[in-house]
This record gives structure tokens, sequence and C-alpha cells, in this order.
């Protein structure tokens, strides 16, 4: 199984499988001297984590991450720092249960990898989904917080947030939204008076055993004009890419997205006047911070569909690696809504992208 690896210049090879001793990263390019510990990393990890409220997988995983390479300091430096060299992280599995499979060892579940997996490799590791699980995008956000550092090196003040702006059925108010109260609730949701509506649709789909979908949004700031390149380097090509490599990822807007179809050039044109200083000021920003492939200078924006958990108790037709048609049903510890702890993810791999093109765009204009 190849293509475990993503990006340029800022590479990171993540590795292990849901129910393996270990999942954990390789990250190579990250330039050296910056500080890094495990703490920066452990706080955005902690926010993913499993268990943390009733809406998410009850599996107990702290998620502790060790730095096993790629960092130094003695008694004459006053912060351990980057090396240059790869940075490996490890972060040990201590929760898994794999009997809860059982029953689906020899069956496929509908909308999972499972029959994909199984086709193309001949062998699949059913514990957990192996590495089709979501337990493997731990190491992502792992390498996201380094990506964080190499952009907050370059750039000083850069900021990567998500939200969660639908859940199911359910949508935010666009008016009401405040970035200060996504860490306030466990759906990362940044409009206050959709929260208590959000709790009493989720419990009843958790109730039932059955999982719904969400919308996931990232917006990064401070990010200068020229990352990308025009072509086959376009920045929102390479960041569809990644949101798009995210587990259950379904679909990828940046800026309007699919919206922009019902525009007219009237509406869809970002004016432009003079700002502070004779810099350029838009007046809109329907390209998410992005044209012709190049960053503008404005935020970056980008939206990702999760479709929802394939691992519910309803039962539904499948057949066996035998052909057979059957039932299945599955047991076991799962999100009733895998879009929630994506919101990290989907952070991290936008930092990730970010932090490469960054690197790139430093080899380029010196």
């Amino acid at each position: 199984m190849s293509f475990n690896t993503f990006g340029q210049l800022f590479r990171v090879t993540t590795f292990g499988e849901s129910h393996g001793p270990a999942i954990g990263c390789v990250i190579d390019g990250c330039p050296p001297g910056i500080s890094l510990t495990e703490a920066d990393i452990q706080a955005d990890l902690d926010r993913r984590r499993p268990g943390t409220s009733k809406f998410v997988t009850q599996r107990r995983e702290p998620d502790q991450v060790r730095i096993l390479s790629g960092v130094f300091q003695d008694e004459r430096m006053k912060a351990q720092v980057t090396t240059g060299t790869p940075i490996a992280l490890l972060i040990e599995n201590v929760d898994a249960r794999s009997k809860d499979y059982n029953d689906i060892r020899d069956k496929f579940r509908p909308g999972h990898a499972d029959y994909t997996y199984w086709a193309k490799y001949g062998v699949r590791d059913y514990r957990g989904g192996g590495r089709q699980s979501a337990r493997e995008t731990a190491s992502r956000v792992a390498a996201g917080a380094i990506a964080r550092k190499v952009l907050n090196a370059l750039y000083k003040k850069v900021t990567v947030r998500g939200a969660l702006v639908q859940m199911g059925t359910q949508t935010i108010e666009r008016a009401r939204w405040k970035w200060e109260e996504v860490a306030k609730n466990p759906f990362f949701c940044p409009d206050p008076k959709a929260v208590a509506p959000w709790m009493e649709y989720l419990e009843a789909v958790r109730k039932k055993g059955s999982s719904v979908g969400a919308i996931v949004e990232v917006v990064a700031e401070g990010i200068p004009v020229g990352l990308g390149a025009p072509i086959y380097g376009k920045l929102d090509a390479d960041l569809a890419g990644a949101l798009m490599s995210i587990n259950a990822v379904k679909g990828v807007e940046i800026g309007d997205g699919m919206a922009v179809a019902s525009l007219t050039g009237e509406e869809n044109a970002d004016e432009i006047r003079t700002g502070k200083g004779g810099k350029p000021k838009f007046l809109s920003n329907h390209g998410g911070g992005v044209m012709g492939g190049i960053s503008t200078g404005q935020p970056v924006v980008a939206r990702f569909a999760v479709k929802p958990t394939s691992s519910i108790l309803s039962p539904r037709k499948t057949i066996d690696k035998k052909g057979a048609e059957t039932d299945i049903t599955t047991k076991g510890r799962h999100d009733p809504c895998v879009g929630i702890r994506a919101v990290p993810v989907g952070e991290a791999m936008m930092a990730c992208v970010l932090a490469d093109h960054a690197l790139r765009h430093r080899g380029q204009v010196g």
C-alpha cells in the first residue's frame, strides 16, 4: 500500500492502524531552530481526542504524543528546537477492543472502504477499520501542530481555525458567528444559540444507533499574497486534495465554492480599492483568498462535507467475502457524527498545505 506521504517540501508520512500498537508520523522538511515540545503538539491532539463527550466515540485514548527525533536541547539552550532533520512522532493505542469487530470480519459495511480495500489488496484489517479508520487522523493533527509552528516562524501571526457549520439538517446562523464560542461546546459550533438544538438533535440520532454527516469550515488568516503557482501547483487545488484525503470527506469548496454557479460576474468579482499604506483592499472574498491558484493575502477559506459514519446499529444489506447476501450491524464505539472531530483535522491539513507552500514560496523568491 503506497501513497502514505503528502507535501513536497513540508512532507508528512503517516503510519499505523486503528487497533495496532501505535500510530504516528514522520515530518520531513521542517526548518531548524523552531521551538518545539510535546506540549505544543498535545494541545491540538486533545481537541481531536475521542471520549471527550457523549457525542463522540467513547473509545478512551489519551493520544499522548512522543517526539522520537528531530529536536535538540542542552544546558546552554533556553528551549528545545528543531534540528532540520526528520521529526518522528508516536502515539500509542491503549483502548482498542478488537473483539467488537469479530462479527463483521467477513462482511463489508455499506458506505465503508471494507469492500474496496479487500478487492484491491486481498486482505483487510477489519479491527476498527485498520488503516481506513479515522484514528489515522490523529497523526495528521500532530503534523499540523508543527506546520502551525513553521507558519508562525515565517509570518509571525498566522491563525488556522475551524468550526462545524452544519450537522445533519441543523445549520448555524452566520450572523451569530463567534470564534470564541467554538471552544465552549462539544461541537466546535460558532453559533451559541445553535448548541442546545444540536445537542437534542444528535442525542436522538445517537440513541437510535444511527449517524449523520456534517460540514466543516476552516479559515486561515495572516497568510501573505503569493503562495501557490498558477497551473499545476495551485494553492486551492492542493488544499482541495488535502481536505478530500481526510477519511469520510466527500466534497470540498474553496471560498463560495459551488454557490458561484448562481452568481453573476458582477456579484462574484472581488473588487479592489487602495487600503492602508497603499496596499490593496478587497471588498469581498468570494474566491476564498485564492485567485489563479495564488493567495491574495485575504483569509483563506475552505469547507468540506463529511459523510455519516458507516458503522451503525441499524441492519443494512450487504454481501460477505464469498458473495453471499447478508445483513450487517456494527457494534462497538463509534461517532454519531464523525464530522465533529474532523474540525481539528481540517485545520491540520490546511496548516500542512500552507506550510508546504510557504517553504516552496521561500525557495522561489528568496
